[in-house]
């Protein structure tokens, strides 16, 4: 089989979004960049299967200009996540995005209802790649209008929250992506303690401009 290198790797976090809790049952959804015959595209979970049944040819290859409505990939087999829209526009317009996780992980998919951006109460926020964690505006699963909306949220950033939704984070692998969606939750997990004892006290724009600077070769290993 082609590419079974990328399509069993795909496999192997998707089943850590159910054993590290970080996504339930049949939510959220994996990608990784790669090439089959020459085009240039990513692998992507299928849509609905329990993640610990999925096989390499249940893993789908996409181009970055493929444009068929999900229907049209139902009936003829070839089954898509149904969020394949977003993870095909963030590789789009983020050349450095080579992996992406989507995860309706607890605490980020409650901090996301309240559709706000989480404020620069701890330095960690930082990891995501600017000086908060932005919220995406809320749309439709599977549709350009959220796809739109987490382009949005993303501008210079890593990793966002997607409102009464959940998160999504990227990386130059799927090692990077997978940690970055865990440190988001537990951001988000921290977040949401600390306003159970008010409202947190943030750090200045200039200190996080700082601390960007010092987390550019964090976890560079």
């Amino acid at each position: 089989m082609k590419n079974l290198k990328e399509r069993k790797e795909v496999i192997e976090y998707s089943i850590k979004l159910n054993t590290t809790n970080l996504s339930p049952l049949r939510s959220g959804n994996i990608s990784v960049r790669g090439v089959e015959d020459g085009i240039e595209g990513f692998f992507i979970t299928p849509s609905g299967k329990k993640y610990e049944s999925l096989k390499p040819e249940d893993i789908v290859f996409l181009s970055l200009n493929e444009e068929k409505d999900f229907l049209s990939w139902f009936n003829s087999g070839k089954n898509p996540s149904s969020e394949w829209r977003f993870h095909q526009d963030i590789y789009k317009n983020k050349w450095e995005a080579k992996a992406i996780v989507h995860a309706h992980s607890p605490h980020a998919s409650a901090v996301s209802t309240h559709g706000k951006s989480i404020p620069p109460f701890h330095y960690m926020i930082a990891l995501a790649g600017g000086e908060d964690i932005k919220c995406s505006e809320y749309a439709t699963f599977g549709t350009h209008e959220l796809s739109m909306n987490i382009i949005k949220a993303l501008k210079d950033r890593k990793a966002c929250l997607m409102s009464n939704h959940g998160q999504v984070a990227f990386g130059e692998n799927l090692s990077k992506a997978f940690e970055l969606a865990q440190e988001v939750e537990n951001i988000c997990h921290q977040y949401v303690i600390a306003l159970k004892m008010g409202k947190p006290k943030n750090l200045s724009f200039a200190e996080m401009k700082k601390i960007l600077e010092k987390v550019k070769n964090y976890k560079s290993g």
